[in-house]
């Protein structure tokens, strides 16, 4: 279990700040019980956002997603494995592609696909199994955007819903990438140009919740 529970230059569980967030949160008496108090925090007290995204392996480090307060699903994801490494819980990354069928029409015209590829979550080891978590979308977002809240309780696999509040279709899991130790940045990045030439251009502007919430209020 040690690469699950090194720190590497992204997932810097040996960060003063990494530790001190986890060592607050990780509450409860058992392994699930802490994995689930740290679900919890990240994903409710680092906002999603997918406007302002750094690829530098600066901006994908757990720390700096802890320190700014906000982060898309992939930094996010890293946080998670952060944390968990921090006291002591096995982690490690996963990723995957999806059709996302709920957007904003800004995040449609910069990226000119509604395929998100390289969707990050985390597998964290308890009792003696993986259990896949997916800590991106806070609680406050899903209220503005219509969503269930993704839930995890540490034995059941947390990953995006099909549908939303409304029935309309949110999350399509299209292509599974796997399991990773540490963060394959290069792949992504490489990925990322190919795929999505003009990302980065026009994400550093707006309101990613604001948006969500009034493209998405019932008339």
């Amino acid at each position: 279990m040690s690469p699950h529970l090194s720190p590497t230059a992204a997932i810097d569980s040996d960060h003063p700040t990494i530790r001190a967030f986890a060592h607050e949160h990780a509450r409860g008496d058992s392994v699930r019980e802490r994995a689930v108090s740290l679900y919890l925090a990240v994903r409710d007290q680092v906002r999603y956002d997918p406007y302002r995204i750094d690829l530098s392996p600066t901006g994908m480090r757990a720390s700096t997603t802890l320190r700014q307060g906000h982060g898309w699903c992939v930094p996010k994801a890293v946080l998670m494995a952060a944390v968990a490494r921090a006291v002591g819980i096995p982690a490690r990354l996963g990723f995957a592609d999806v059709k996302n069928h709920m957007s904003t029409e800004k995040l449609r015209q910069t990226m000119g696909s509604d395929l998100f590829v390289w969707h990050g979550y985390t597998e964290l080891w308890i009792d003696g199994a993986w259990r896949k978590a997916t800590p991106a979308f806070n609680l406050s977002l899903c209220e503005k955007f219509g969503l269930l809240p993704l839930e995890f309780d540490g034995v059941h696999d947390s990953l995006y819903h099909p549908y939303d509040r409304a029935g309309r279709r949110h999350m399509e899991y299209v292509n599974e990438r796997g399991s990773f130790d540490d963060l394959p940045l290069e792949r992504i990045t490489a990925d990322f140009a190919v795929i999505y030439p003009g990302f980065g251009q026009a994400t550093a502007e707006g309101d990613f919740a604001e948006d969500a919430a009034r493209e998405n209020a019932t008339p």
